[in-house]
């Protein structure tokens, strides 16, 4: 009988699927026989304290000009299923947390979660990388604009963030002295009733930003090196960043190396870290995207790699079940 996977995702149709990870990922369980059904964060529901959603088949091809089929919807018991990726992009708001709420019903059920519901609540993608301060370049997250006007002053360039944005949206590189300091930081912290992060500039971003694919607490040996192009000091590919293919450096791997084995206690089976020059920026956990570039330049099946730790975890399961 073949497995079943339901894939929480963003709207299918308004991907670009040679940049979508989760299209790759997708067709990698298509290729293995999985039964893929398909929902958006709207069609999660929670019956009598059973977790449910209203689920279409669904089949996907490598074609850009039509590359998915989708059956008619209905209501299914989430328990029913083997498998479910939660691949809901930022940001992690109230309702996203409200939807780990559900999965994690599913998963308590005995249903694979990738990643663990716990670890999306948990793992803020910003914050998540002050757990290892000793891979990161100094950083503070604070309310107070007169705390993150202090920081400036003391390290001179710093980047500004939003703790819960993605593809580089809301970043700004400022300092002490910019006379747009204090406009930035009353609209990050919304006049002090919101966290916002500060980092130190770290110049080598003008080398890339590079994203570590993490499978099980291991790192896949390449990283994509994300290139700010022109006068944007962003690297990221949704603010128009170069991807290059590199392999990792020795640092690259203390940093897996320190990360890794928490990622793992955690069943965080796959992660993005971010690295800039020798500094750990953010753990990515929602939806790490940069798969198909990496297999494209190094001839690599990343999303084989996956499913062969999701099958394993799946095998061990099913075993514990029968031993029971």
């Amino acid at each position: 009988m073949a497995r079943k996977l339901a894939v929480l995702m963003d709207a299918i149709a308004e991907i670009r699927i040679a940049k979508d990870t989760t299209f790759a990922l997708l067709l990698e369980a298509q290729a293995r026989g999985y039964e893929i059904s398909y929902l958006t964060q709207g069609d999660l529901a929670l019956r009598d304290g059973a977790p449910f959603a209203r689920l279409a088949r669904l089949q996907v091809r490598d074609d850009a000009r039509d590359w998915f089929s989708l059956a008619e919807a209905a209501w299914q018991d989430l328990r029913d299923f083997d498998l479910i990726l939660a691949r809901k992009d930022p940001p992690v708001d109230d309702q996203f947390i409200y939807d780990t709420q559900i999965l994690q019903v599913a998963q308590d059920a005995g249903v694979l979660v990738v990643n663990d519901p716990r670890g999306l609540r948990d793992a803020n993608e910003k914050l998540f990388a002050q757990h290892f301060p000793q891979c990161c370049a100094p950083a503070l997250v604070a309310r107070q604009a007169s705390e993150l006007k202090r920081f400036a002053a003391e390290h001179g360039r710093v980047v500004l963030k939003p703790l819960d944005g993605m593809g580089g949206r809301g970043i700004f590189l400022s300092g002490h002295g910019d006379p747009n300091l204090n406009v930035i930081l009353e609209t990050l912290t919304a006049n002090g009733r919101c966290f916002a992060m500060a980092q130190k500039f770290i110049p080598e971003i003008s080398s890339g930003d590079k994203r570590i694919l993490m499978i099980d607490g291991e790192p896949v040996p390449y990283a994509l090196a994300r290139v700010p192009q022109g006068d944007e000091f962003r690297g990221n590919l949704a603010a128009g960043g170069k991807g290059v293919g590199v392999p990792l450096s020795e640092r690259d791997r203390r940093i897996a190396a320190e990360v890794g084995p928490e990622l793992k206690r955690r069943g965080m089976l796959f992660v993005g870290l971010d690295v800039i020059g020798d500094w750990l920026t953010e753990v990515n956990v929602t939806s790490p995207t940069c798969l198909r570039e990496l297999d494209a330049q190094f001839g690599l099946n990343i999303a084989g790699q996956l499913f062969d730790v999701i099958e394993s975890r799946l095998a061990r399961t099913a075993h514990e079940v029968r031993a029971h």
